[in-house]
């Protein structure tokens, strides 16, 4: 990757209720709920820091104060923090509108998300590709624990017991180029997957990427119980030691 430290900024978002996670989330914010002795935001400001990515604006809201009291401006953290406060909820792609600056390049994160995508290889396709948006997509199995029945018209036409299905998911870890800032408005709500079909249909370029790595969205009591596992066993890994 050819430019990554000092001139790609990530935008972690780090704003919603994570209701979800209650009752965990009615006394702090999802980003701030512990993975080992950690808070799940420290995770990724390690990993964000250990890929060369060390500017960073973090997108708050619900208990906006408890992450700024925790984060600070990123010196614990060896990197440089600002924020932006959506005084109403913007979505996952309108807190953009509020950043002034932004560079060409630039990452949009969730900020409750445990992997091990590695970020330098992905920001590194999106600049190859030159892409408007690269979407990091993760393969994922859904097991259907029933027999499925095929029909038409109301006709048995086959039956399959217990099937998998696979399917390409967005993992909440994206790379924008300031091109589709044309698309978001300040104050005005919009989500990510919006503000791709907008870049798409007007003949921008979206770019999938699609790598061999953990993923999981921490957004439900199960999904954080097996995060709190894995986490423990492979924590270097997902703070992007070496």
């Amino acid at each position: 990757m050819s430019n990554t430290e000092g001139k790609i900024r990530a935008v972690l978002l780090a704003g919603g209720k994570g209701t979800r996670l209650r009752p965990l989330t009615a006394v702090f914010p999802k980003p701030l709920v512990p993975l080992g002795h950690k808070p799940i935001i420290e995770v990724l400001l390690a990993k964000l820091h250990n890929s060369g990515l060390k500017d960073i604006t973090i997108s708050t809201g619900y208990l906006a104060e408890l992450v700024m009291a925790l984060c600070g401006n990123g010196e614990k953290f060896n990197v440089n923090i600002d924020y932006i406060k959506e005084e109403e909820p913007l979505g996952t792609a309108g807190p953009i509108g509020l950043i002034e600056d932004l560079p060409e390049t630039f990452v949009v994160m969730n900020g409750d998300l445990l992997t091990t995508l590695d970020f330098r290889k992905i920001i590194s396709h999106h600049q190859e590709q030159d892409a408007d948006i690269t979407i990091g997509v993760h393969r994922r199995e859904v097991k259907i624990d029933f027999g499925v029945v095929d029909t038409e018209d109301g006709l048995f036409k086959g039956f399959r017991e217990k099937p998998t299905f696979n399917y390409d998911v967005s993992m909440g870890f994206n790379i924008l180029s300031n091109r589709v800032l044309k698309y978001v408005k300040k104050n005005q709500y919009l989500d990510m997957p919006d503000l791709i079909l907008k870049v798409h249909e007007n003949g921008g370029k979206v770019s999938c990427y699609n790598e061999d790595c953990y993923w999981l969205d921490i957004g439900r009591m199960d999904d954080y119980a097996q995060a709190q596992v894995d986490f423990v066993e492979n924590e270097r890994e997902f703070l992007g030691e070496k």
